[in-house]
């Protein structure tokens, strides 16, 4: 046993040699070493501790005074075999996987394959703007809405996705007018959902007609920005193009994209709405050529009233596998970017300026607060397939949105059907959908029942197939296990320096906000769906 305590320690760690653990003191446990001679204790439910060494080796060994105040922490913690609390346990545990009775909550269309931009790292294998048999058809579109408004989920998102769904706003407007009324109907049952949309776009294609009706429509919009203008525009490049209609396209895709951000925010001010809770969602992607512009990152969002920001990693999906070489980074170096990004974000939020990082996020919320934000890739077991399904321009469905990407390069490990003759039930209960499920519950992996982490934590099993052959996928040799891991060890050791500005900043970023504004309402009926989202 000594050899397994020994094994979970991280390189450099303090010794545990010589423990003798008791067999009846502590309660089940999981440990990993923080800096300054410290040990983080979790258990089943998630709960955690920070112990000093001679603490951690008074609790494993059973040699804690039943008076002490050492005591006192554990037994509330419930990691004391004695006093162990199965009801408390089984509550917690099971208000944390409450999602797992849900069903597919996000439905992802993807509209069109066509872009009239060509981004480095492209993971959706964009389309010319002349491939006009990459754009999904109306008829293809109410098939997919009726699977999604089929779901045993009491609400979904409908989220637009491309190449550019700009490109076919027809269809965008065709989903969002069939949906909402199909929905009125089931409303007269009593089966109506709590409906949201959303739509992934780089905006350079957006119009005052095209924004009303999204506004009108109360349509989240989401883009992309990678940084300052420089960094962006070289990523993310905008071609000169002459659209059907005349319309030219081209120059600066940051510059259209920034147009539109305080444009949309605007809107949203026009119509009384609380800009800090409702504004354009922006998402960035990390590169070798970002790493060195940490502090230029945060500065740009923070201009542009951005709230939050994503450090995503580069993905190996889509022309990202082919443009990785020179765009792709240790891990080692992403998470010293990490560090530099988020201590940057706190210090700027303990001046007021409020900007909070979504990874951190989502590892708060589960850590301080026990509730689990339904993040489908940062959960267990995963979301792909019973969380969320993909559905392609042509019909086809996926378990995820990088199945269909795979799809796109010819790998259809992840294709479940199509929309012409799918059922719900058969989707949902596919045999790749049960596999996805096992390879994504952490309780069954092999690198993972140990881990400290492993109430927090999760896998994409899309991620793991494409970069290791197999769903079933070795953690201690995964990009995402090393990028999980290191953000959780750099949240814990400032957990337990327990600095109470940084705290309070970290309890500010777990808070929900609300999303009334984008829900879609029915006559018919009261929607009782929760409307919030870690903000």
């Amino acid at each position: 046993m000594t050899d397994t305590l020994d094994s979970q320690l991280p390189p450099g760690a303090f010794p545990l040699r010589g423990l003798r653990p008791s067999a009846t003191f502590p309660a089940f446990f999981r440990y990993r070493a923080l800096p300054k001679q410290r040990v983080l204790l979790t258990n089943l439910e998630g709960n955690f501790l920070v112990l000093a060494d001679a603490e951690f080796r008074a609790f494993v060994e059973g040699n804690v005074a039943p008076e002490s105040e050492l005591h006192a922490r554990l037994r509330e913690g419930n990691f004391l075999r004695a006093h162990y609390d199965t009801k408390r346990a089984a509550d917690a545990l099971r208000r944390r996987k409450s999602f797992v009775g849900y069903g597919p909550n996000l439905h992802m269309l993807v509209v069109t394959l066509r872009c009239n931009e060509t981004c480095v790292y492209c993971h959706a294998s964009r389309a010319a703007m002349d491939a006009v048999h990459t754009d999904m058809t109306p008829e293809i579109a109410e098939k997919c809405v009726d699977i999604a408004l089929s779901s045993t989920s009491p609400g979904i998102t409908i989220e637009f996705q491309g190449g550019e769904p700009l490109v076919n706003f027809a269809v965008v407007k065709h989903v969002i007018e069939y949906a909402r009324k199909k929905n009125e109907r089931l409303a007269a049952s009593g089966e109506a959902k709590t409906l949201e949309f959303t739509m992934v776009s780089n905006l350079s294609l957006m119009d005052e007609e095209k924004l009303a009706f999204l506004l009108e429509n109360r349509v989240q919009i989401c883009t992309s920005i990678d940084g300052p203008q420089g960094l962006h525009d070289k990523q993310r490049k905008l071609p000169a193009l002459k659209l059907a209609d005349g319309t030219k396209t081209g120059g600066s895709s940051w510059e259209a994209s920034v147009k539109w951000i305080r444009r949309i925010n605007e809107e949203y001010a026009k119509l009384g709405l609380d800009t800090t809770l409702y504004r354009v969602e922006a998402l960035l992607t990390t590169t070798r050529e970002t790493l060195p512009l940490w502090k230029e990152v945060v500065d740009q969002y923070v201009d542009l009233g951005c709230r939050a920001l994503f450090l995503r990693p580069l993905d190996p999906f889509g022309f990202a596998e082919k443009t990785g070489p020179r765009l792709e980074y240790p891990r080692a170096e992403y998470l010293d970017y990490y560090r530099k990004c988020v201590d940057y974000m706190v210090e700027l939020n303990l001046k007021g300026v409020q900007v909070l990082e979504r990874y951190a996020a989502i590892f708060l919320t589960k850590i301080l607060s026990g509730e689990d934000p339904n993040f489908l890739d940062i959960r267990s077991p995963s979301g792909a397939g019973i969380g969320a399904l993909a559905y392609n321009y042509d019909g086809s469905i996926f378990t995820c949105d990088e199945g269909r990407m795979l799809h796109e390069t010819g790998d259809d490990t992840f294709l479940l059907g199509h929309v012409n003759d799918a059922t719900y039930r058969g989707l949902v209960g596919h045999e790749t959908v049960r596999a996805v499920v096992l390879a994504g519950n952490l309780d069954a992996r092999p690198d993972c029942v140990n881990c400290a982490y492993q109430p927090y934590c999760g896998v994409a099993p899309s991620h793991s197939h494409k970069t290791q052959g197999t769903i079933f996928g070795r953690m201690r040799e995964s990009s995402v296990c090393a990028v999980h891991k290191g953000i959780q060890d750099y949240l814990f050791e400032k957990i337990a320096d327990a600095d109470p500005g940084t705290m309070e900043v970290f309890r500010r970023w777990t808070t929900n906000r609300p999303r009334a504004h984008f829900i879609q309402g029915t006559s018919s009926s009261t929607l009782g769906a929760d409307a919030s989202r870690t903000p």
